[in-house]
């Protein structure tokens, strides 16, 4: 994914209010139900930062995020590295209330280009992997 792209965007609307939606967001129990599961620690508190790492086909990620923005039940936005590769993404995950309905939309926002060599780096790698966390895994865990 490259700076000159438009951002990655996947939107998903809960039936459920926005305090439960924002928690399983934030939450670091709650996200290891639905996101990735080996995350030790997350705290939606600007400047945290957290590692861990994720097994791909083509090499092992360490994953680097650290909080940037927060404003509590409307936008959680870190931005994400990983461990000696190029490339830095801003990645804003924004709540809509909806009456007794809430929509999320998540935002990739490429900062600085990411190696297209690497097949997790490609646009439609990035899309199809939000598409899984947000539209699959974390509708699944809400509507449980």
């Amino acid at each position: 994914m490259k700076v000159n792209e438009a951002p990655v965007v996947v939107e998903a609307v809960f039936n459920l209010p926005k305090d439960m939606v924002w928690k399983a967001i934030s939450n670091h129990t709650e996200m290891l139900n639905w996101y990735f599961d080996n995350i030790p620690a997350f705290k939606p508190e600007v400047g945290f930062s957290t590692q861990f790492n994720v097994k791909a086909p083509s090499q092992d990620f360490l994953h680097i995020w650290t909080i940037t923005e927060v404003i509590p039940f409307q936008k959680l936005v870190y931005n994400w590295t990983f461990k000696d590769v190029e490339g830095s993404a801003d990645v804003y995950f924004e709540l809509f209330d909806l009456g007794d309905k809430t929509k999320l939309v998540v935002t990739n926002k490429v900062i600085e280009d990411f190696n297209d060599d690497i097949p997790e780096f490609k646009r439609e790698s990035c899309l199809g992997g939000w598409h899984y966390f947000i539209n699959e895994r974390l509708k699944n865990y809400l509507n449980s």
